[in-house]
């Protein structure tokens, strides 16, 4: 039985603990953070484990054999270094890093100690999204031709980081994901209108070698709950909606192709064929996708296999967002995303 320690009890820990603790697969048998108030909080749930502000206690815990991460991304360096070096296994929340350079020191890291390293990227464990990527893998959509997602609603506003850094990570791994291809370039625009230096607002744009283009938008500071993807084929196009009560995945028939030259009519405007057709929700059989996440770890540990959502994938998601804050900067001025950020 594998034994999990969890790291902060803030803002998504307690979601940690909680799917932690009703796993089969694992014992929950510590709770650190550093406020005594949130401990008490969580003692009152989970009786049976315990509770610590000293992350020491855990690292030298001979119980502990994994730890999941969930503290500001400020601190996953030194927090995840430690514990790898510790002999543990790590779950740390997205994203990996505050850099690329601590993202690939923590990659062989964890490497040179034949640990797991996992990233928390939970939207690739969500169950719609699978069948939206099992629909493009298919070359059901024909060619993808582009993507784009909104990710947008009033708060949690953060004072530490940016919109980009906070929120996007989640948009930019589905990308990744979606088109199988890491991008080479990218551009940001965004703005700071509630704390100075932070922006509040970003969008920002990835280009793929294959011609793909993602797009993505974020902010804390909009009228509505949006978490939306769209992804336009030449065949058929999808849209992924997490918010939706039903019909989280819908299918369109759409599509639009040339008709060659030596058929087409004589006029420009009848040189493309647009076809409309039906609209269909594919079955998708729903469980929460942290319990997924959490259970794959565990798996990955018990199996020695490399998760889904690795070091190295947590690493190519740090790259985009150190390039993409680069071009924030340089007023949306594209910037390429190699040379120094290549992958492992």
């Amino acid at each position: 039985m594998i034994n999990v320690a969890v790291v902060g009890y803030g803002y998504w820990g307690p979601n940690l603990v909680r799917n932690f603790f009703q796993l089969d697969s694992c014992n929950l048998v510590l709770c650190c953070d550093l406020d005594p108030q949130r401990l008490a909080l969580a003692k009152k749930l989970y009786p049976t484990a315990g509770m610590t502000t000293s992350f020491q206690e855990v690292l030298e815990s001979k119980e502990v054999d994994a730890i999941a991460i969930a503290t500001p991304v400020r601190s996953h360096f030194s927090l995840v270094s430690q514990a790898l070096q510790s002999g543990k296994h790590v779950l740390v929340e997205k994203p990996l890093a505050a850099n690329s350079n601590e993202a690939q020191q923590l990659v062989r890291l964890a490497d040179a100690q034949g640990r797991v390293l996992m990233v928390g990227h939970t939207f690739l464990y969500n169950p719609a999204l699978h069948k939206v990527k099992d629909l493009c893998r298919q070359d059901y959509l024909g060619d993808m031709l582009y993507l784009y997602s909104h990710r947008v609603n009033l708060g949690r506003i953060q004072t530490d980081i940016n919109a980009l850094w906070s929120i996007a990570p989640h948009d930019i791994s589905i990308a990744l994901h979606l088109v199988g291809e890491f991008p080479y370039e990218v551009s940001a625009h965004g703005a700071s209108y509630l704390t100075k230096g932070l922006e509040d607002v970003v969008f920002l744009t990835l280009f793929f070698p294959s011609g793909i283009i993602g797009h993505i938008h974020v902010s804390w500071i909009d009228p509505s709950k949006v978490r939306k993807v769209t992804v336009v084929g030449s065949q058929r196009m999808i849209v992924y909606d997490d918010v939706a009560d039903e019909g989280k995945v819908k299918v369109y028939d759409k599509g639009v192709w040339k008709i060659p030259d030596d058929k087409a009519p004589q006029f420009g405007e009848f040189h493309y064929r647009l076809h409309s057709g039906d609209i269909f929700e594919p079955k998708i059989d729903m469980v929460e996708p942290l319990a997924i996440e959490c259970a794959h770890f565990i798996e990955c540990i018990r199996e020695g296999k490399r998760p889904i959502t690795d070091g190295v994938n947590g690493l190519e998601v740090v790259q985009v967002l150190e390039a993409a804050n680069t071009s924030l900067e340089r007023h949306g001025a594209p910037v390429k995303v190699g040379g120094q950020l290549a992958v492992v």
